[in-house]
């Protein structure tokens, strides 16, 4: 099996000038498709990894039927969102030979990652045990939606996952309906779970020469994810319910009407409750036996919470939000997506970036206006390559590739 700490020949995509990611040299076959397993394959092609994606035949990630939205050639935004810096080859896993083609990008690969239903892999002929037994240094990822035991036969769908998980009971108001996220939030944690447990996994790989099998699965993250909601019940029992935007242990932390549209402020001690009351005109409030402490606050949550709203009522969101976080009392209006883009920008932060129509050996792409990679490196930044891939648009290199480095001698092997 050959691993590439040392760039390979051709590498795929930096810029002229550009430096060295800090995954250079990592290469990942990435079997997974939709949203969990893609997220976490992106992280990690964004810091330098080589992600090779494996797809069917004429059909590919399912994501890719997953519009509108579409881009200006009819691609879906959806698998947009998750598959840049990657490169894209069909493999027909159903046939001897697109096994065989299989198991050889396997050889050359550090890090396998697969979102199969518990079970596929191994009737392939690619399970861990199996793949692990010829390279012992492979870490091997896989990403399930109840883990591989009495869950292996539910399908991982995220909502799902949200409703059985306990996250939708505490989603929405009061007296409405359990609610969902709005987006693929177990997904999306799931992801960066599975990419700590790869890099952790090759750290380890890094000082014994021993890969490892890393297992994630939608169930096991959002019951992490649910935090001091988990930790409630975990210790006192305390089973939570939907509090609409209030916060089960901190107030005022909620979302209020301003005049012209809702405000969210985040109060975390007495002396930002203090200066809030001051700067809504009414003082006296944080001297009031109701509300001089937090738990005082939470307790008579929904006096605070009609005092507020008509003192609030007096002027627009954007006027709060300026008076109080001069103040430092957070708080900010609830914006719109575009508007959160364009706030981060005002802030120097990253947000949208465009991502190049070729890379620098190449290889033909769409253009992609695409979202900025949150995890800022000051010596590796992240790196936008490649744009997501077409269908097959890397088979005939890779598998050349595959086939050249199947055929030469093991250069370690000396």
């Amino acid at each position: 099996m050959g691993t590439r700490h040392n760039a390979p020949d051709g590498r795929i995509g930096a810029h002229e000038g550009e430096g060295r990611g800090a995954l250079e040299g990592l290469r990942i076959a990435d079997f997974s498709r939709v949203l969990a397993g893609p997220y976490a394959t992106m992280l990690l092609a964004d810091l330098g990894a080589d992600v090779v994606k494996v797809e069917r035949p004429g059909i590919g990630d399912d994501t890719r039927a997953w519009h509108p939205p579409a881009d200006h050639d009819g691609t879906s935004t959806y698998f947009l969102s998750v598959n840049r810096n990657k490169r894209s080859v069909t493999l027909d896993l159903t046939t001897d030979t697109g096994l065989e083609q299989a198991r050889a990008l396997v050889a050359e690969s550090d890090v396998l990652v697969e979102n199969f239903r518990p079970g596929t892999m191994e009737r392939l002929g690619l399970g861990q045990r199996e793949l692990r037994g010829r390279h012992p240094e492979l870490i091997y990822c896989s990403i399930s939606g109840f883990g591989s035991g009495a869950g292996a036969g539910i399908p991982g769908y995220d909502l799902l996952v949200q409703a059985v998980g306990g996250l939708m009971s505490v989603t929405g108001e009061a007296a409405g309906e359990p609610v969902k996220a709005g987006v693929a939030l177990v997904d999306v944690i799931t992801g960066l779970h599975a990419s700590l447990g790869i890099l952790a996994a090759l750290r380890h790989r890094d000082a014994t020469g021993e890969g490892q099998h890393v297992e994630v699965n939608l169930l096991s993250s959002l019951l992490s994810a649910m935090v001091n909601q988990a930790s409630a019940f975990a210790v006192a029992g305390v089973v939570p319910g939907r509090m609409g935007n209030a916060h089960p242990s901190i107030a005022p932390y909620e979302t209020f009407p301003a005049a012209d549209r809702p405000i969210a402020i985040a109060v975390g001690n007495d002396r930002q409750f203090a200066t809030l009351a001051d700067l809504v005109g009414d003082p006296g409030l944080a001297l009031d036996d109701r509300f001089r402490t937090n738990a005082d606050r939470v307790a008579h949550r929904t006096e605070l919470r009609s005092i507020l709203t008509q003192r609030l009522g007096a002027a627009g969101a954007d006027h709060w939000s300026a008076v109080l976080l001069a103040a430092g009392v957070p708080a900010g209006p609830v914006n719109t997506l575009d508007e959160a883009f364009d706030f981060a920008q005002k802030l120097g932060l990253p947000g949208l970036v465009d991502v190049p129509a070729a890379s620098a050996d190449g290889a033909s792409g769409r253009p992609s206006r695409q979202v900025a990679s949150p995890i800022a490196l000051s010596g590796t930044p992240a790196q936008y390559r490649l744009p997501p891939p077409g269908l097959g648009q890397h088979t005939a290199e890779i598998l050349h590739r595959s086939s050249d480095q199947a055929s030469a001698p093991d250069e370690a092997a000396g």
